[in-house]
């Protein structure tokens, strides 16, 4: 029988094989610039990562401050994982001087960037080539692939404990993408070629990948002048648009004006939304709805 001092290093060891792991590998703190960005991350970091989200919902990438709640946040975190959002141009380096150690890690390395179009202009043509990147690279499945294979190799890097568990989860996020990709092109095959106007150009890489035409209302935070508006009008027409698709963090005014002329309704479609897979497919079937 043991006595009463075995009993007791039993019970110190059992408590040691408790709470020791959860001191030495507890939870990766991560900060992500959007939404759908923690969605991803939780896809392969499960419950070894503490995700603050910097713009939050109904905000907008382009204007949002952060709050003094989550400036302490970056204070602590490991990673900053970035996607490309004006947003961070005007933040990171602020971040960076708050916490030197955070790593930065940008999850659309390995991707191609579309550029966005400025608008009409009175040459006759319909548009330009800008400048701009499309940070928008989250809604198109394909590059999702990439984003999650770069946040599982720097997860592994900064926790090499857990290395295992982020590259079994990432296998099985890919599955999951890739079967949501099937989804969408059976949904938007009969829609191929269709367009699909949109008040801020967020859809690009989603209309580049399932064949559709995007038209963008409102370029780099502009809207469009008389001129240009009358010549998006003309076009929709052209392209038998009977939907415009808006997001709720931007005016509704200009869309109001181009459906009010070519009998279209307005229905919203929210890039930012946290139910990332279940959004596109629920845009995906709007978008071929209203061309049957």
């Amino acid at each position: 029988m043991m006595n009463d001092g075995c009993w007791m290093k039993r019970i110190v060891f059992l408590c040691l094989l408790i709470f020791v792991p959860s001191l030495l590998f507890g939870k990766v703190n991560v900060v992500v610039s959007v939404v759908p960005q923690k969605t991803f991350v939780g896809k392969i970091a499960g419950d070894l990562a503490d995700v603050t989200v910097m713009v939050v919902p109904g905000a907008s990438p382009a204007i949002y401050e952060p709050k003094p709640s989550q400036m302490k946040k970056v204070t602590k975190a490991q990673i900053y994982f970035t996607i490309g959002v004006p947003f961070e141009k005007a933040w990171l380096p602020r971040f960076k001087t708050q916490n030197s150690k955070m790593q930065i890690i940008d999850t659309t390395r390995g991707i191609k960037k579309l550029i966005m179009v400025s608008h009409h202009h009175n040459d006759g043509e319909k548009n330009h080539p800008s400048s701009t990147p499309d940070p928008h690279v989250w809604l198109s499945p394909p590059l999702v692939k990439i984003q999650a294979r770069n946040i599982a190799e720097a997860l592994g890097n900064i926790d090499p404990a857990h290395k295992a568990v982020y590259e079994k989860n990432l296998e099985k996020f890919e599955r999951e993408i890739d079967e949501l990709d099937v989804k969408l092109r059976e949904i938007l095959k009969p829609c191929h070629g269709s367009a699909m106007m949109v008040f801020h150009p967020s859809w690009g890489y989603f209309s580049s990948a399932y064949g559709l035409k995007q038209i963008p209302i409102e370029i780099e935070g502009k809207e469009p002048k008389s001129r240009e508006l009358v010549h998006l009008i003309h076009e929709a027409k052209e392209e038998g648009v009977k939907t415009l698709f808006v997001q709720p963090q931007f005016s509704k005014r200009t869309a109001r004006v181009i459906a009010e002329s070519i009998g279209a309704r307005i229905v919203t479609a929210d890039p930012l939304a946290p139910d990332w897979s279940d959004n596109l497919l629920r845009i995906a079937r709007k978008v071929c709805e209203v061309v049957r």
